[in-house]
């Protein structure tokens, strides 16, 4: 994904993510503007695609896709294995899935360290961890409590690959990643760990879950028009993007209210991010 081996809707201003009545709609203070370095604006034939990457899960794999965006290798890319209740994978320059870039491949980046002034939010904590969201990409963690007993007082921490999630395609081999990325359409929590999660998608996963499916997808698939870095996205052209905290008021209480609402079922997966895209 396997290199063949291999957040959300939308509310006035193209907010989002769950329904929010006025009554519950989050505060001036609720809201963060992610960094355009880091977001990801694809086109598709099905409609816009707006990714936010998280280099502090894995950096080096944001700065390839950043790399390879701003060199147009994205721009034209089919989306050749698609799946219903699993993923949408593309960036094979080859649109078949056995193909990469001319840059080396990368090694893994399945776990990231979690310090103590890391930006993750817990929202719950099963036995031995914590789970919660580093922005908006949903994560698990050991205990912080661990930390006064590491070398570098972090503890690990990784991506979970819930809807909307980023990751990287690979071979067999854990450092075989590339070019080619994947977008979930549904959660698919034996990816966990073993493959690299760095974003996730704050706009547009409905267009994510219209791609054509397919192992592989028959002609004609569908395709990324083009991609950009936001920053790079001219002023006049640019969209203004802006995403709900995860360590808000407004986001505390929202996690409360699906809690309740799931009972014993909740997960971090259930949670979405409402993001406003004018």
């Amino acid at each position: 994904m396997f290199k063949t081996a291999l957040i959300a809707g939308a509310l006035a201003t193209a907010l989002v993510g769950p329904a929010v009545s006025q009554a519950t709609r989050p505060a001036a203070a609720d809201w963060r503007t992610p960094d355009p370095q880091n977001v990801l604006v694809i086109d598709t034939n099905k409609g816009r695609v707006i990714v936010e990457m998280i280099p502090e899960a894995a950096p080096n794999h944001v700065t390839r896709l950043r790399e390879l965006t701003r060199a147009g290798l994205y721009d034209g890319r089919k989306f050749f294995r698609v799946i219903d209740q699993f993923m949408a994978q593309t960036g094979d320059p080859q649109d078949s899935g056995q193909g990469g870039s001319d840059k080396p491949d990368l090694a893994a980046e399945f776990t990231f360290r979690r310090g103590a002034d890391s930006a993750f939010t817990a929202v719950a904590k099963p036995t031995g961890g914590e789970a919660g969201f580093v922005g908006p990409m949903p994560a698990m963690s050991q205990n912080p409590a661990m930390m006064v007993m590491t070398a570098d007082g972090k503890v690990s921490a990784w991506g979970l690959f819930c809807p909307g999630v980023l990751g990287m395609a690979r071979g067999n081999e854990e450092n075989s990643a590339n070019s080619q990325f994947f977008l979930m359409r549904q959660a698919y929590p034996s990816l966990d760990k073993r493959y690299t999660a760095f974003g996730r998608v704050i706009s547009g996963l409905d267009v994510v879950r219209a791609i054509k499916t397919g192992e592989p997808v028959a002609e004609p698939m569908d395709q990324m028009l083009k991609v950009r870095v936001l920053a790079d996205i001219p002023a006049k052209e640019r969209p203004s993007v802006r995403v709900v905290d995860t360590r808000s008021p407004w986001f505390a209480a929202e996690v409360e209210r699906v809690r309740a609402a799931k009972g014993a079922d909740f997960s971090v997966c259930d949670l979405d991010i409402p993001t406003e895209v004018k």
